[in-house]
């Protein structure tokens, strides 16, 4: 039972650490986030946009399906999770966390990568906010339970 723990432990953590390095690659390049978002030809949100909004705040994410409901030990395979959080940004300022899922932003619920997008195109847009994150217990944190954490964001202007 440990080492299939182990595996799947080690399994999600090179996820995370493949993500961080292709963030790093992206920002070396000056390829993270432009200033404008892409708009769908309809002007809806759309993934790519709600993920440009998403590297604009400072975390990498995705939606949670099957494989990461198993690793993080979730009920149901519905959220958005951090894969990765970029450094002196909003989010990382906001003290958000790898493995963390996103529940609400600014008091709007998010249960997917598009509720994501709507939400942080309001709350960037007015530049205090806050955000609620559930972090899961971790393999390590036998009888305890995960928990509810609120952060406060501000983005200082220039």
């Amino acid at each position: 039972m440990n080492n299939l723990l182990l595996s799947q432990r080690t399994k999600f953590d090179g996820y995370f650490h493949l993500s961080r390095i292709f963030l790093l690659g992206m920002f070396l390049l000056g390829l993270v986030v432009s200033a404008s978002p892409v708009f769908s030809s309809t002007g809806e949100m759309t993934e790519d946009r709600a993920l440009l909004l998403a590297e604009k705040f400072g975390v990498d994410v995705g939606e949670v399906d099957e494989e990461i409901k198993e690793l993080l030990g979730l009920a149901k395979a519905e959220g958005v999770v951090v894969f990765a959080v970029l450094g002196n940004t909003p989010a990382d300022l906001a003290g958000i966390k790898t493995k963390a899922l996103i529940k609400e932003v600014d008091g709007h619920e998010v249960r997917n990568l598009l509720d994501l997008g709507r939400a942080l195109e309001k709350a960037l847009a007015v530049q205090n906010f806050s955000v609620a994150t559930y972090e899961p217990a971790g393999i390590d944190d036998q009888g305890i339970g995960g928990g509810l954490n609120f952060h406060l964001v501000r983005i200082a202007k220039d």
